[in-house]
C-alpha cells in the first residue's frame, strides 16, 4: 500500500459497469506534504519522472493569470521546488503539454504560453542529472497551449502523441509524434480526426490506444465524444453513456480499474468533481465516499506506475486558483 494513504479509513463502493473480475474499491485523498506545496495555480506541466520515481511538475499560472517557471517534485507525500543543476530552465508559461517519455527516460515539454508568445519549444528533463535542455528539432509544431494533457506517450509504439491546442484564436486538430531517440517531430496525417480542439488524452495500457474525450475549442464550445489512435489512425467511439460535454478536464489511467479515468472540467458556469471509468468500450461514473471539494478545470494530472494512484493538483475553480493534491488510492487490500 502507498505510503501515502496508509493510515486513511476508506470506505468500500463498487464500480458498477466495470467486470466484477476487475472491480477494485477505490476513493480519492488527500496529500498534505509537510513542506508546503507549489503555490496556487492552473495550467501547469506535470509527468511522472520515473528516474526519480517522483512526479515532476513545471510551471502553470497563479489566480491573476500570471505566468510561473518553476518547478517542482513530488516525492511520496512531499513537494518540494527544486533547481536544475544547470541552472537553466524553460522560460514562464502556462498550459504546457508535458509527459513521460518510456523510449529515453527523460520528460519532454513542448509549448504553451506567456500571454505574449505561444512557444513552439521542445525541452526534456533528465531526472537522473536534475537538469532542464532545449532541443532544436528541424521541425516542430506551431506555438500553442493546451491547458490539460496535449500529450501522451504511446507505450506500445515508443513515441509521444501530440494532439490539438489552442493559440491566440487559431485552435488545431493536428496530429504530432516526438520520437525522443530520433529527436525529431513528425506531423501524422490520420484519415480522420477529432474536431479542432484542446482536449485531454491519456494512454489506456488496457488496449494499447490513446483516449482523447470532450474538450474544448477555446472559445464558447466543449464536446463530449470519445476517441482512440490506434498508432495510425483516430477513431470515434459510439457509447449509450458518457460524460456531459466539458472543456479542461483531465485523464489518467488506473492500473488498479484497468481503465482510464476521468475527473472535472467545465461547461459555461458549471464547474465539475464527478469522476468517471473509460474500460475501452463504455463509461462509467463512480461515486466515491470522497471527493476533492471544488469543482476543478485545468488542474494538473498524471499517474504513478509505482503506487498505482492517479494523481492531481490544483487548477481553477469558480473564482480562484487552487493548490491542493489528491490521489485516486486503492484500498487496503485492493493493491
Amino acid at each position: 500500500m502507498n505510503h501515502r494513504v496508509r493510515t486513511l479509513v476508506f470506505s468500500v463502493i463498487t464500480l458498477a459497469g466495470l467486470n466484477q473480475a476487475q472491480a477494485q474499491r477505490v476513493n480519492w485523498v488527500q496529500v498534505t506534504s509537510p513542506t508546503g506545496s507549489p503555490s496556487a495555480r492552473c495550467c501547469v506541466g506535470i509527468a511522472f519522472d520515473v528516474a526519480r520515481r517522483s512526479h515532476l511538475l513545471f510551471a502553470g499560472a497563479d489566480g491573476s493569470g500570471n505566468p510561473l517557471g518553476d518547478t517542482w517534485r513530488l516525492s511520496g507525500s512531499q513537494w518540494s521546488q527544486i533547481f536544475p543543476t544547470n541552472g537553466v530552465s524553460p522560460p514562464a508559461r502556462q498550459g504546457p503539454g508535458m509527459v513521460y517519455d518510456g523510449a529515453t527516460n527523460t520528460v519532454v515539454l513542448f509549448g504553451g504560453t506567456d500571454g505574449a508568445t505561444n512557444f513552439n519549444d521542445t525541452w526534456i528533463w533528465d531526472g537522473a542529472t536534475a537538469t532542464w535542455t532545449q532541443l532544436f528539432p528541424l521541425k516542430s509544431p506551431p506555438g500553442r497551449r493546451f491547458d490539460t494533457q496535449g500529450m501522451a506517450f504511446d507505450a506500445e509504439h515508443g513515441i509521444v502523441i501530440l494532439f490539438g491546442g489552442y493559440a491566440a484564436g487559431t485552435v488545431f486538430n493536428d496530429t504530432w509524434t516526438w520520437d525522443g531517440k530520433a529527436r525529431r517531430w513528425t506531423q501524422q496525417f490520420p484519415k480522420a480526426s477529432p474536431s479542432a480542439r484542446r482536449a485531454p488524452i491519456a494512454y489506456d495500457r488496457a488496449t494499447e490506444q490513446i483516449v482523447l474525450f470532450g474538450g474544448d475549442d477555446g472559445v464558447a464550445n466543449q464536446y463530449n465524444d470519445t476517441w482512440v489512435w490506434n498508432g495510425a489512425n483516430w477513431h470515434l467511439r459510439t457509447t449509450p453513456i458518457a460524460p456531459g460535454p466539458r472543456g479542461l478536464a483531465s485523464l489518467a489511467y488506473d492500473p488498479a480499474l484497468h481503465a482510464v479515468v476521468l475527473f472535472g472540467g467545465f461547461i459555461g458556469t458549471q464547474v465539475y468533481n464527478d469522476t468517471w471509468t473509460w474500460n475501452g468500450s463504455t463509461w462509467t461514473q463512480i461515486k466515491t465516499a470522497n471527493v476533492p471539494p471544488y469543482g476543478r478545470f485545468a488542474f494538473g494530472t498524471d499517474y504513478d506506475p509505482i503506487a498505482r494512484d492517479p494523481v492531481i493538483f490544483g487548477g481553477f475553480s469558480t473564482g480562484f486558483a487552487l493548490s491542493d493534491t489528491w490521489v485516486l488510492a486503492p484500498l487496503p487490500g485492493d493493491d
